[in-house]
């Protein structure tokens, strides 16, 4: 085992059971008169729920929970009132979205696929309030090394990899001036490397011309962006790994999801990136252990309850954001419906606990 590797890390990720946690009731999809919603052009929120507006006051403004994209029809009576397709909640569900006592952030996970435009990033800024933050995907075109097949099999190498004048221009440029202090982390979320990952020292290199040069973030427009690293090849998350985001003023993204420890293995990474200086929280909770993500998209589906409760990652995800918040440093948490079931409902969960542990302190 390589002799610098945080408490083994090579060592393949535990595959925990699934759980059988009653599901929470779902809310049912009808109006008040017990008629099926109509499809509009405008998206509802839910009448304000007094437990979570009492909840939302427990918790310091430092703290940005959301979920991961928003366009959830089975999110009815959860975070939206009524039934709306897909494609209406992606363009305009965000203003209902961010009514939501707890979900003052989200993840624009679709730049992921190909660059956003400009025009739809501010459109996305001006549905919602002052205090949310956007965690924003780069594209695949910067953060994969391989062009893939339909069905996900690197096929040629990509030229475009970790190309900062691509990345500047098609993501950088775009989401900092349309989300402007709207943004929050811009994520780096480096798809599985295959061959290259085993020349560590050669990766490292590459990462580390990228990364000085990206063009810096403008405080004075985007106060509370920063660049972050998420990595899906757990041999590569080492001290020389965390040692040279530090230096170049990059996070690292703590990450719940196959291919990576569980995320108690991943908090000596995170001691060590806020060692001396503490910083932004970037953490994002994808994937319930022991799932492959089709086998969870098709487990929960619509995503309307808690189907596999996972309190021992909640917990761990608790006490690692009231770290941060002690420290005077804003948390960014994004959750996925592949956690548990239903992202809504996980953030209330991990909202009480994180409260519970504020309270206690």
């Amino acid at each position: 085992m390589t002799e610098d590797l945080f408490g083994g890390l090579l060592e393949p990720p535990g595959v925990a059971a699934a759980g059988n946690a009653a599901p929470l009731a779902a809310a049912t999809p009808t109006d008040a008169a017990g008629a099926k919603p109509s499809r509009g052009k405008s998206v509802l929120a839910p009448p304000p729920d007094p437990a979570l507006l009492a909840l939302a006051e427990r918790l310091p403004a430092g703290l940005h929970l959301g979920t991961s994209s928003w366009s959830y029809g089975g999110w009815n009576g959860l975070v939206y009132q009524g039934e709306y397709t897909d494609s209406l909640l992606s363009r305009k569900g965000l203003a209902a979205y961010s009514q939501h006592p707890l979900l003052r952030a989200a993840g624009i996970d679709r730049g992921f696929y190909a660059p956003i435009p400009l025009a739809d990033y501010l459109a996305y800024a001006a549905q919602v309030p002052a205090h949310f933050r956007f965690l924003v995907k780069a594209p695949a075109s910067v953060c994969d090394p391989w062009l893939r097949t339909s069905e996900g099999a690197g096929r040629l190498a990509n030229a475009s990899f970790l190309d900062a004048g691509i990345a500047a221009r098609d993501f950088v440029a775009p989401a900092t001036t349309g989300l402007g202090a709207k943004c929050g982390p811009l994520l780096f979320q480096l798809s599985p490397l295959g061959p290259m990952a085993t020349d560590s020292a050669g990766f490292l290199s590459r990462l580390d011309a990228f990364l000085g040069a990206l063009p810096a973030l403008d405080a004075t427009t985007t106060p509370h962006a920063c660049y972050a690293v998420e990595l899906r090849d757990a041999a590569l998350l080492t001290p020389r790994f965390i040692k040279l985001l530090r230096a170049r003023g990059v996070r690292f993204c703590l990450s719940a999801r196959e291919r990576m420890p569980p995320a108690e293995r991943q908090l000596p990474a995170q001691a060590l990136m806020d060692e001396g200086a503490p910083g932004p929280l970037v953490l994002r909770w994808m994937l319930h252990a022991g799932f492959a993500y089709e086998q969870a998209e098709s487990r929960y589906a619509p995503f309307d309850r808690l189907i596999d409760e996972d309190p021992h990652t909640r917990a761990v995800i608790a006490e690692q954001v009231v770290r941060t918040l002690r420290a005077g440093q804003p948390a960014y948490v994004i959750v996925s419906n592949k956690a548990e079931g239903s992202a809504p409902l996980t953030c209330v969960r991990l909202a009480e606990a994180i409260a519970e542990r504020l309270e206690a302190s």
